[in-house]
C-alpha cells in the first residue's frame, strides 16, 4: 500500500495538488508514523519530485522565471527558520499545527465557488 500511496503522492505532488498533504497524513493516521518523521520523509519526498515536475514545467514554459526568486529565496529561509523551530516542538505540538494548516485550507476548497 505504501508504494501505491507513493505513487499517487507523487502525481498529485507534480501537479501542485499538495501531494505532502496526502503523504504526512497516509503516514501519521494510518501507518502509525511519528509527525516529526513524516514530515522529514515528506521533504524528501519533496526533493526529486520537485526537481522532475520543475524540468517539466520549465520545457513546457509554465514557469515565470521573473518570480521565481521572490518566491524561492523568501522560501529558503523560511524552511531553515521552520526547521530550527521544529526542532524544539513536540510531536502533538507538530500535529496540531499540521491541523490547523489542514482544516482551513480543505474548508476553503469545499467551499469555494468557481469564477465563471
Amino acid at each position: 500500500m505504501n508504494i501505491i500511496i507513493g505513487f499517487l503522492t507523487g502525481i498529485a505532488a507534480s501537479m501542485g495538488l499538495g501531494g505532502g498533504f496526502i503523504l504526512i497524513i497516509w503516514l501519521t493516521l494510518f501507518s502509525g508514523m511519528p509527525q516529526a518523521e513524516a514530515q522529514g520523509i515528506n521533504l524528501l519526498f519533496f526533493l526529486p519530485v520537485a526537481l522532475f515536475s520543475a524540468v517539466i514545467h520549465a520545457k513546457n514554459r509554465l514557469i515565470e522565471w521573473k518570480t521565481v526568486p521572490f518566491a524561492v529565496i523568501p522560501g529558503i529561509i523560511g524552511a531553515a527558520v521552520g526547521s530550527v523551530i521544529s526542532l524544539s516542538l513536540s510531536d502533538n505540538t507538530l500535529r496540531t499545527l499540521f491541523a490547523l494548516l489542514i482544516i482551513p485550507v480543505a474548508l476553503r476548497e469545499i467551499l469555494h465557488k468557481k469564477a465563471g
